[in-house]
């Protein structure tokens, strides 16, 4: 289902489902899911070590590399509304406040196509 028909509550309670089919609960707890997000997001990051911005967008027009790269992003999604379900946390409300605190720190004017000070 694409993003246009999936609301991030289907995919939390998907997840959730996922989860208590398994009798998984009792090992989501925050210090494993936000262990296994940083796992997760270290075998993403694998795909790109040691490449140049340039071979890394090559590598992305391979249909298999991108599979793999895609898998590996979708479980550190996973984690992250497994972690989300298990604090009780809204992900709508907690990433638009994180955006609006971004957008103080890093206000348009002074960071505009600047990536460092």
């Amino acid at each position: 289902m694409p993003d246009e028909d999936t609301t991030l509550a289907d995919l939390r309670q998907r997840v959730a489902e996922f989860v208590a089919a398994r009798d998984w609960r009792q090992f989501h707890v925050p210090k494993n899911l936000s262990m296994s997000i940083a796992i997760e997001a270290a075998e993403l990051m694998e795909h790109f070590q040691w490449l140049t911005h340039e071979q890394a967008a090559a590598a992305l027009q391979d249909e298999a590399k991108r599979a793999a790269v895609t898998d590996e992003l979708a479980d550190v999604l996973i984690y992250g509304l497994s972690l989300a379900n298990v604090l009780g946390v809204d992900v709508s409300t907690v990433v638009l406040n994180k955006l609006e605190q971004n957008e103080r720190r890093f206000p348009v004017e002074a960071w505009r196509g600047r990536a460092r000070v």
